[in-house]
């Protein structure tokens, strides 16, 4: 389905009303808890690595998508608390998954320690604060498994609220997955978001990640990594990925979010035909 003027229906099933971790009944650990047991395997071939600051209540939201999946692949699911001051780590505690505690503020040491505590052959990057499809798991491991490939990415989108509505949200993940296709033919990197990406781990430990506080340590790893083999992009809409509109809503009104994107697109058009030089990644700018 397109969602054109509509959230999908199964994301009120996650979309939990609390407003703090307090307000949390214990049967909804309890369901949530039920279904990751029926979920998760003993030997994972996939870690599910979800980086999480000051989430107290989205982290529950995610989780329980997951603990949602409808697949066969064996896999575990592991939270790295990136310092929260909130509540946070009491969440993690009450669910019957992997939670660690990373002192060292940053997106890049929070998944970092992530790879290194995962034990499945695949690693997927999930965000604390995203809804995931029952298929996502399965159409991103297929992904990874094709010959050749080291990382994958998918596509996320929108969810409406009011102000911001799924018609304007449709016509502009148009405009993004158009831009993505041209990206990916010579910087897929540009592409890959720890929203919804997979690697090998085996070359995720290899390259590692920016141990420093910095946007886009996840275009950063996918660029170390294509040295190891091919990345692809998960197109299936069986894996698109929901999150809310905060990002958006940070630039303002709806509209100069959008400026500021298409802005940035086409002030750097020309360099998409071309690909990046090599370079340290661990020490490059985002300028």
């Amino acid at each position: 389905m397109t969602h054109l003027f509509s959230n999908p229906e199964w994301l009120a099933n996650f979309n939990y009303p609390y407003a703090k971790y307090e307000d949390i009944p214990a049967s909804v650990f309890d369901e949530i808890n039920l279904n990751l047991d029926k979920v998760q395997g003993e030997d994972p071939l996939v870690s599910v690595v979800i980086a999480a600051w000051n989430e107290e209540v989205n982290v529950l939201n995610c989780v329980a998508s997951l603990s949602k999946s409808k697949t066969t692949v064996p896999f575990e699911i592991i939270v790295i608390n990136n310092n929260s001051t909130d509540r946070t780590q009491d969440t993690l505690d009450r669910l019957h998954i992997k939670s660690f505690f990373q002192g060292i503020q940053g997106w890049g040491p929070a998944r970092q320690l992530g790879l290194e505590k995962a034990r499945g052959n695949y690693v997927l990057l999930a965000d604390a604060d995203c809804f995931y499809p029952e298929r996502w798991v399965d159409e991103m491991v297929k992904g990874l498994q094709e010959p050749g490939v080291v990382c994958v990415y998918g596509r996320y989108s929108f969810i409406a609220e009011p102000g911001y509505p799924r018609w304007k949200f449709y016509l502009l993940e148009k405009m993004k997955d158009t831009v993505a296709e041209l990206r990916h033919l010579k910087r897929p990197y540009l592409n890959a978001f720890g929203i919804s990406m997979g690697y090998v781990r085996e070359y995720g430990l290899k390259a590692g990640y920016v141990m420093r506080k910095i946007r886009g340590e996840d275009g950063r790893m996918c660029f170390d990594l294509m040295q190891y083999g091919k990345v692809k992009q998960v197109k299936s809409g069986k894996a698109r990925v929901w999150t809310g509109p905060r990002t958006l809503q940070q630039d303002g009104s709806f509209s100069k979010a959008v400026l500021i994107r298409v802005t940035k697109e086409l002030k750097r058009f020309s360099s998409m035909f071309v690909p990046h030089p090599p370079h340290d990644t661990k020490t490059s700018t985002n300028d």
